[in-house]
């Protein structure tokens, strides 16, 4: 009997390795993410006041509106592609645009609309949610990381990856193909449960790294 697949998450995040990749230039990329970190910390704080409104509104209409909606997602994939180009992955030597919105950049973050909402799962799902953004945590450096920010990583787990795979880079050229699926796969995780915590979908995310 041929093995069932799982079923697709609405919440998916992808990334495309793109070689060659410069031996030198993952060693500076944090000074040049610097500001798109300035602009993504204004953005953050805006969206823990649309996070209020669309908490509000989900518990009272069944909805989330769907500009806010748009926002979160696209500051989600702001979020990614800084991580896709910085210590996330250093899949890719393009740097990420300035754009709130669609881009065409190797990293993307995709989440389908929900067209009705529980309504009172919303004054659970922080709880609800809580083993998967431990798990997040640990891949990320700390909780706080992935609550607040989409999944925005900082450092443990990922990073001592993405340093060993930036240092394989410098001296032999090539990406270890081994770790990077491995980068991938944690940060898709701490992306779907930040989507969760910030309630764009009901569905509750697998344990699992694959799409």
């Amino acid at each position: 009997m041929a093995a069932t697949r799982p079923a697709p998450y609405p919440v998916n995040l992808t990334g495309e390795l793109e070689e060659p990749l410069s031996r030198w230039l993952w060693l500076v990329k944090w000074l040049l993410l610097i500001p798109h970190w300035i602009v993504l910390c204004i953005l953050s704080i805006a969206a823990v006041f649309t996070f209020i409104a669309s908490w509000f509104s989900i518990l009272f209409t069944g909805k989330y509106p769907r500009g806010l909606f748009d926002f979160h997602v696209n500051l989600g994939n702001w979020i990614w592609r800084t991580e896709f180009y910085g210590y996330g992955a250093l899949g890719t030597d393009k740097y990420p645009p300035f754009v709130l919105g669609p881009a065409d950049y190797p990293a993307k973050l995709t989440v389908e609309y929900p067209e009705s909402l529980n309504r009172w799962l919303v004054l659970v799902k922080w709880l609800l949610v809580i083993p998967h953004l431990i798990v997040a945590g640990l891949f990320g450096g700390g909780l706080g990381v992935a609550f607040g920010r989409w999944g925005w990583q900082s450092g443990g787990i990922v990073m001592v990856l993405a340093v060993i795979a930036g240092f394989i880079v410098l001296f032999t050229a090539k990406y270890p193909k081994g770790i990077f699926p491995i980068l991938l796969g944690m940060n898709r995780w701490a992306f779907r449960a930040c989507a969760y915590f910030f309630l764009v979908t009901d569905k509750y995310p697998p344990f699992r790294f694959e799409e």
